[in-house]
Formats: C-alpha cells, structure tokens, sequence
C-alpha cells in the first residue's frame, strides 16, 4: 500500500496525486523532524537498503577511474561484456552439467531494480497479472501506472509462512486466469523464501500452466537457511529446463546482494524474447544505465568472488538477524516466522499496549525517539485501490540492514517508546 496526503500533491490541473513508498513515505516524515544521514542519535530501521562498506574480512573497493570512451551512451540492453558476465554467472552457479545455457541475449541492464520492472510492466499485454500481499511496496503503483493488463492480489497467509505451494499456485493461475505473476524471492517484508523442492515446483508449474513467473531476487544471498543449491544463494534458474521457453524472468542487480545501492545497475534474466520486448520499452522509458557503472561491474560478479562476499554477507547478516530477533522478543513484538532471507523482520505489535498495536502510531511515536521503522499497512499491495478493506496495520516492517550500532540505538529508542505505555 502506498499513501498518498499533502506532501506529494501537486496542486496542478492535469495531475494526479501520486503516493509514495513506504520507505520514502516515513524518511519524508523522519526529516521533518531533523533526520538526514549526517545527523547524530537516528536509528533508520525502516531503510530498504544494507549497510555498506566493507565487511569484516572484506578488501575496500570500487570505482579508480573513468575512461573518456565511456562519456559515450551504453547500449540499451547494456554493455555486452557485462551481458556476458551476468550469464556466465548463473550458469557456473545454478546451472553446471545443463544443455541449455543461458547467453548475452539472456540479459539485459537497467539502471535499478524498479526500473527493470517498469520495463517488464511495460512490455505485459492484455493479461492478467498475479502479485502476493504482502510484497514490496514499489509493486502498488508499478501495476497501476501501465493499464494495459489487470492486476490481481494473492494472499499469502501467515498460517502456510507467508509462503504458496505449487498446488496453490496452480489453483491461482486456473482460478484468476493469470497470464503472469509478479514475486519478490526472498520475500520483502516477510523475509520467507521459495527454495528447494517448492521453488523447483513454481518453475515446473509456470511452465505447464504457461503463465510467465517474474521473480524479484534481489535478497537471494540473504539467505539464513541451508538450500539445496551447491552454493547457499538462491534462484530460479536452478530449475529452469530451456532458457528460451520456460517463462521464467529473473530481476537482480548490484542494490542488496553487492551492496553497492547508490550505483543503480541491474539485470534481468529471461527467455531471449523477452529480452528483446524489455529493450524495446527501454528504448522510450530511460535510454540504458550508466556506462561506466556498467563496466565497473563486471569484475564484480567473478564467480568465485560473488561466493566469498555471499558467504561473509550470510555470516555477518545472521548475527544481526537474531539480534534483532532477541530484542523484539524481550519487547513482547511477535514474529511468527523469523526471516529466512532479506534483512527484515516483519513484526506483529498486536500483543503491544494501545496505542501502539497500530503501525503507524508505532512509527510515529518512534520519531519522537529518533528511531524510523515502516507501518505495516504500506506492503498491503492494492493497485488503484480497488480493496476497500486494509490489511495489516498491526504490522511493522523492522530492518536489520543497517550496522549493529544502528540496531542497538535503534532499539533502545523502541524500547524508550513502549515503557511509558507498560
């Protein structure tokens, strides 16, 4: 869900209020109080994005120099070196010993994640388009934007860990006739991921039903559970058969899993078709990423290297996860199913006093504490606001992506909001 008030009317004939996300939503709120990212004493448990620099264990690295041949535009499909290095990438991880493998034309570039989905959105036809709530609150206005196909709302149940099996799947596609589905793997703001046996059943029942999955898997080295992957990280295209056919289309980038959110470079991996539609609506949407950032990642997703960082990141990411998760038990916040991937917890205050059982009384007696967290009404998914009933306010969205001093503040600060109310 996102919401819309006065601070992002325009006031102008012609236009039309649109709302923000969740995150954008509460830091626009937190800065008038005094939040930026220089000041002292905030705690930003409601950011989307991970800690950066390096981990420990971790060389610091990045960008020297920028040749003058790059001042030139990319392609918009990208750089094929790096078209190239992405495809090798998940072949030497996911899909070792398969005749079909993916190539250049199985990737493109964009600059960010929901740029890749604005292009996805844009190449859909007349279809109807399955998406999960709760999910990401950037899905909301991404399936209201482009009218040409209906977006329809699967529940995701706490009782079967915010999660559906194949056999619900399919009963989804038959039932709402869907031509796509839209998924964020590992799940934003649960945390719960497909893996394994379940994941495989997706991409067999995608497949058969002829219904085009679109995994979101920009968590998938946030994974705090053993796979059935040679290497703990997960994806889709373990369990693709033919790169070309399967209606599989994958979206990851350098935002979460390299931790380098400011340089806005991201993949999509799917059938070569596909590739070609997206690249046509990049074409008129944005032009292509940034030519220099492009070429900067190539060295990054060597392999070996993107399994050593994967490994420090899971190491260092599940430390903070079950600091998180002892601190909200000690303040009586349940989390019925502790996160498997991402870095968020997604919190149920129902057991808090009033009036702090709603997540956006709870956010906003947090600003007073100079602590940001993210209601959980927002990730109630409902384009053009076609639901009149709102899910979710007992919820909060809590992330475990900034340092462990951050967490530590950030918690002393919700435990300085509940004692009053105790």
């Amino acid at each position: 869900m996102a919401i819309s008030d006065g601070i992002n009317g325009t006031g102008f004939p012609g236009f039309r209020p649109v709302p923000m996300t969740g995150v954008i939503y509460v830091t626009t709120k937190a800065r008038a109080k005094g939040f930026s990212l220089e000041s002292d004493g905030w705690a930003n448990l409601g950011q989307g994005a991970p800690e950066t620099g390096p981990l420990p264990g971790e060389e610091k690295g990045g960008v020297t120099s920028i040749d003058v041949s790059t001042y030139e535009y990319a392609p918009v499909a990208g750089l094929w070196e790096l078209r190239e290095q992405v495809a090798m990438l998940y072949n030497t991880l996911y899909r070792k010993g398969m005749s079909s493998q993916y190539t250049a034309e199985n990737v493109a570039i964009s600059s960010g994640g929901r740029l890749a989905l604005t292009r996805l959105a844009a190449a859909l036809g007349n279809i109807h388009v399955g998406h999960c709530i709760p999910d990401y609150t950037a899905y909301e206005e991404l399936l209201t934007v482009f009218r040409a196909f209906t977006p329809m709302p699967i529940l995701l149940k706490e009782q079967d860990g915010y999660t559906l099996s194949p056999e619900q799947l399919r009963e989804r596609i038959s039932g709402l006739g869907l031509g796509a589905i839209l998924v964020s793997n590992p799940g934003n703001p649960t945390g719960q991921h497909l893996r394994g046996e379940q994941l495989r059943g997706w991409v067999d029942t995608a497949r058969d039903c002829e219904c085009t999955a679109i995994f979101d898997e920009f968590y998938s080295h946030y994974v705090y559970t053993d796979s059935d992957s040679e290497h703990n990280v997960v994806s889709a295209a373990q369990y693709v058969e033919d790169v070309n056919t399967d209606p599989v289309v994958i979206v990851d980038g350098l935002t979460k899993n390299w931790r380098r959110p400011g340089w806005r470079i991201c993949w999509t991996v799917a059938p070569k078709s596909v590739i070609q539609a997206i690249t046509s609506a990049g074409s008129f949407l944005d032009g292509g990423a940034s030519h220099p950032l492009q070429l900067a990642t190539v060295p990054l997703l060597q392999p070996q290297t993107v399994l050593s960082n994967a490994q420090r990141l899971q190491q260092h990411f599940s430390q903070k996860r079950d600091y998180a998760l002892q601190r909200l038990a000690a303040l009586n916040i349940d989390v019925a199913h502790p996160p498997q991937g991402s870095f968020y917890c997604w919190a149920n205050l129902g057991r808090l006093p009033e009036p702090l059982r709603d997540g956006m009384r709870f956010f906003e007696a947090g600003l007073e504490e100079k602590v940001i967290t993210v209601p959980g009404e927002f990730f109630d998914v409902n384009p053009g606001k076609r639901r009149r009933t709102a899910a979710y306010k007992a919820y909060s969205r809590i992330s475990f992506g900034p340092s462990m001093e951050t967490l530590r503040r950030g918690f002393d600060a919700i435990e300085r909001v509940i004692l009053p109310y105790i």
